[in-house]
């Protein structure tokens, strides 16, 4: 049998989901060559890559998505098939603080690799964009999930950038005919996210009896989705899925913050006293919900498991007991917490543990 030797460039590939897709992608193509181009901006941390380093098939570069010759040159070296961009300023907050840094990676660093896809040639770009820039979604009872042809609404300099990138991915595919696809994710939340989201922050204030901040009530709506799913639906879009196409990619798993919120006290024995309700910040969206991946094929990835049992599910070889027996997350949330509160006199958690406390789901 022929084996078929495929190039793909991941950009932000040091970061949550990108790491997690490079480890996804190396696991389930091991001829395929994957090279990580990342800027190790705050939320890239090359210590999450170290599985791979030594992997004949993985390589490393530290560049900027936005310097058009260090760009070109990784280009003209590699020869990539497929390009993959996680690469992007993320955080909403962040990007109401200081919007500029947002307008430079998110737009121009997406137009720098389309150009360089252009002069090169390229089998497909994929750009990972999120539900963010369908903006707000009634709580009606009868309101009916974002698909792929709902209007764009960005409310914030986050979405309003990430919208901005697809509608110039669109316009290359269009104008140019660069073979292209986009997928619009709902919240991730699994190993080695950055602590200042929702999830592992409120994990890792709980853990050290540190408030637990929540904006407004706490009543805005999320669709959850395990940043492992999310790599297999990337999967999927870029060997079988439509060029010039966009799919959403939903988990199911909708919850309200401060349920969440309250669910991780309860599990970990924390009063919800240390929730503090601050005010809410500005183009906060209220309601998300995505319909799960458009597809002809099946999602291998759908579960059907809800978030909060998620949180009593034992982890999958994570950390196991001495007679090598799975234990739940949140024994080994204690353990955890038990071995920090020794090395470390903020008694927060390590970026490692972090990664050990945020694997949540078991796969069947």
């Amino acid at each position: 049998m022929e084996v078929i030797l495929i190039n793909i460039i991941v950009t932000g590939g040091a970061g949550f989901i990108g790491s997690n897709f490079i480890f996804h992608m190396l696991a389930k193509y091991p001829d395929y060559r994957i090279i990580c181009l990342d800027k190790l901006t705050y939320a890239g941390n090359l210590s999450t890559l170290e599985p791979v380093m030594k992997n004949s098939n993985f390589r490393f570069v530290q560049a900027d998505i936005c310097d058009r010759e260090a760009v070109d040159k990784l280009f003209e070296e590699e020869h990539p098939d497929i390009v993959v961009n996680f690469a992007a300023e993320s955080h909403v907050d962040r990007s109401i603080e200081n919007p500029e840094f947002f307008l430079q990676t998110n737009i121009i660093g997406a137009a720098t690799l389309m150009d360089a896809c252009r002069k090169y040639g390229i089998r497909r770009y994929h750009q990972i964009s999120t539900d963010e820039v369908y903006g707000d979604l009634t709580f009606a009872a009868d309101a009916k999930p974002f698909s792929e042809g709902a209007l764009i609404r960005p409310s914030s300099p986050y979405s309003s950038s990430k919208a901005s990138a697809d509608l110039l991915v669109m316009a290359y595919h269009r104008t140019y005919g660069l073979p292209v696809s986009i997928s619009c994710c709902s919240n991730n939340y699994g190993p080695y996210q950055f602590p200042e989201k929702l999830i592992p922050l409120m994990l890792v204030n709980a853990l050290a009896d540190k408030p637990l901040p929540v904006y407004g009530e706490g009543l805005n709506v999320r669709d959850w989705l395990y940043v492992e799913d999310h790599c297999k639906a990337i999967d999927l879009i870029i060997h079988k899925g439509r060029v010039g196409e966009v799919y959403n990619i939903g988990g199911h798993n909708e919850m309200r913050n401060i349920d969440i919120v309250k669910l991780i006290c309860k599990e970990l024995g924390k009063s919800e006293s240390l929730i503090t309700h601050v005010t809410d910040r500005k183009g906060h969206v209220c309601a998300m919900r995505l319909i799960r991946l458009r597809f002809i094929m099946s999602w291998a990835g759908c579960r059907k498991q809800s978030l909060p049992m998620a949180l009593k599910r034992p982890l999958n070889g994570i950390l196991r007991t001495r007679s090598g027996g799975r234990i739940s997350l949140m024994a080994s949330i204690r353990i955890i917490m038990r071995r920090c509160m020794g090395t470390d006199k903020k008694n927060e958690v390590s970026a490692a543990d972090l990664g050990c406390i945020i694997t949540w789901f078991v796969h069947n």
